[in-house]
């Protein structure tokens, strides 16, 4: 599974909508990441093609198996993370922007190290 970290993002952002809401918006993405419906429309065509997700007649996306496979993984590290950082001491919101920067570049092996350390405190 390897995948760019914007696609990573975009994938995470399909997830917590299609959960909220059982699919999800290009305009709904857009206003979430902060970027332009142009540059959503972009990256759904490449996630489309890479099997990622699929686009329904009305527009809405949600996502494939694959797809939803790397989001839960993403999710899985930006919220265990986030809260081994407020944990430490980090307030809530610097820990959320800090999650979102390490969750992509961390190795599986230090990942697992930090679960298990949280799971253990």
């Amino acid at each position: 599974m390897n995948i760019h970290e914007s696609a990573e993002d975009y994938l995470e952002t399909i997830l917590m909508f299609c959960e909220e809401h059982g699919s999800a918006r290009s305009v709904d993405i857009a206003a979430h990441l902060g970027v332009t419906k142009p540059s959503v429309s972009f990256a759904m065509k490449r996630l489309r093609e890479n099997g990622y997700i699929l686009m329904g007649d009305d527009n809405r996306i949600t996502l494939t198996e694959q797809g939803e496979a790397i989001a839960r993984r993403i999710w899985e590290r930006h919220n265990l993370l986030t809260s081994f950082l407020i944990r430490l001491g980090v307030s809530e919101s610097v820990a959320r922007a800090d999650a979102c920067k390490i969750e992509h570049d961390l190795s599986d092996e230090t990942f697992d190290a930090i679960r298990r350390h949280a799971q253990r405190g």
